[in-house]
């Protein structure tokens, strides 16, 4: 249990009676190393110098001079390892906006608090603070070379994890989304964001997919074999479709496999700007000819999402996470998820899929609002898929024991 008296806190806001208030507020928390600045000036000679650098900064946003944001970007230029809590009279939309940015630029957010601040909310917030050392304090990543992944690839080191996609309304498991991770002998778990990109810029996309295709095909036949009859899931670069041969690479894979084009999602996230559109839209057209299912990801995020929508036969709409998780209590993030549903139900897309399902109150949203499927850390992480039949054993007792609540 970290003293509160030995955090330093600065707070600063260009509203003098405001600073009185936080201090006291403090003070009766037994924080008693608090630092006022009306001004970002000032603020930074104190962040400047080793010795006086705050631990945690209480910041207002609307200052004159140096308003708060601009104060955010004085601190990424100082690598700034401390944490943040906004104290604003601004709109939630503006708070939102800001806490973004903060966490983008990698600086610890705490959160944000609403003038006038109430004791309560501080407290809460004040209680997530930890030590730089105990957090997620910015690492610098490895970067990996072709050569690393491509031997990563000839030797099997990357490895399908699988993760559920469950029915809002009953429950059922409909199907999974694979999920790769290299597993790298050195380094450990390392997650796509290291290798995806690299594996695009270099060539070796078509190689990596078409690992991940054979080992969730496989792993499909496996679980249908014991009566598990899962939508299989996979997801696909736009350079994947760049050539004709890979909707042959599919159908093969799928025969081989003997899974049913009906059992086999392919996942479309397009990550950069699509050149000439004519053979990725012939791979996919034909592919959902052979009644293979498309998945338009992550949709909202993407420059052309509704371009692709007009464009492309897709079955099934994936509802960014950004979007879904907090819906219930968010009204910005609550137009963006009503929206994205409704479209989907004019369009006649068959399935409607919310990522980003986080606890309870998410799930109870998507119930009220008739999504089809739901799939976040509230229902799994991703796991291996030797640890499928644990997982769901544990889920269906959840579900009977009502810790899931579904339609009677």
């Amino acid at each position: 249990m970290v003293d509160p008296s030995t955090i330093k806190i600065m707070l600063l806001d260009d509203d003098i009676f405001m600073l009185k208030l936080l201090s006291l507020m403090l003070e009766n928390l037994a924080f008693t190393s608090v630092t006022v600045h009306d001004n970002g000036h000032d603020a930074l000679k104190q962040v400047d110098d080793i010795k006086t650098r705050p631990d945690l900064i209480l910041l207002d946003l609307n200052m004159p001079e140096m308003d708060g944001i601009e104060f955010v970007r004085y601190l990424v230029e100082r690598d700034y390892t401390g944490s943040l809590i906004l104290v604003s009279g601004e709109d939630e939309r503006m708070l939102q906006v800001t806490e973004k940015l903060v966490r983008a630029h990698k600086i610890t957010m705490l959160g944000y608090l609403h003038k006038p601040v109430k004791p309560d909310a501080l407290k809460k917030l004040l209680n997530k603070w930890s030590p730089p050392a105990q957090q997620n304090i910015q690492q610098t990543k490895k970067a990996y070379s072709r050569e690393e992944l491509s031997a990563a690839i000839i030797n099997k080191e990357l490895v399908n994890y699988y993760q559920p996609k469950v029915a809002v309304n009953t429950g059922e498991v409909i199907g999974v989304e694979t999920l790769v991770r290299w597993h790298h002998p050195i380094d450990g778990l390392v997650t796509p964001d290291q290798f995806i990109g690299l594996a695009e810029t270099h060539g070796l996309i078509n190689d990596l997919t078409r690992l991940v295709l054979t080992g969730a095909l496989q792993q499909a036949s496996i679980w249908q074999q014991s009566g598990l009859a899962l939508r299989v899931a996979i997801n696909v670069s736009m350079d994947n479709l760049a050539s004709l041969d890979f909707q042959d690479l599919v159908v093969d894979l799928a025969a081989r496999a003997g899974v049913p084009p009906q059992k086999v999602v392919l996942e479309v996230t397009e990550s950069q700007l699509m050149g000439d559109s004519r053979v990725p839209l012939e791979v996919l057209a034909r592919l959902r000819l052979k009644r293979f299912h498309l998945s338009i990801d992550d949709f909202g995020t993407g420059h052309s999402s509704l371009a692709q929508l007009r464009d492309i036969p897709f079955d099934e709409l994936k509802i960014d996470q950004g979007f879904v998780h907090s819906a219930w209590s968010n009204e910005t993030l609550r137009a963006m998820y009503d929206t994205s549903l409704s479209l989907a139900r004019q369009l006649d897309i068959e399935v409607v899929v919310a990522e980003g399902v986080e606890d309870l109150n998410d799930w109870n949203f998507l119930r009220q609002t008739g999504c089809d499927l739901a799939q976040g850390n509230f229902i799994s992480r991703p796991m291996l898929a030797v640890n499928f039949f644990d997982w769901l054993l544990t889920w269906q007792k959840r579900i009977q024991d009502k810790q899931v609540p579904i339609d009677d």
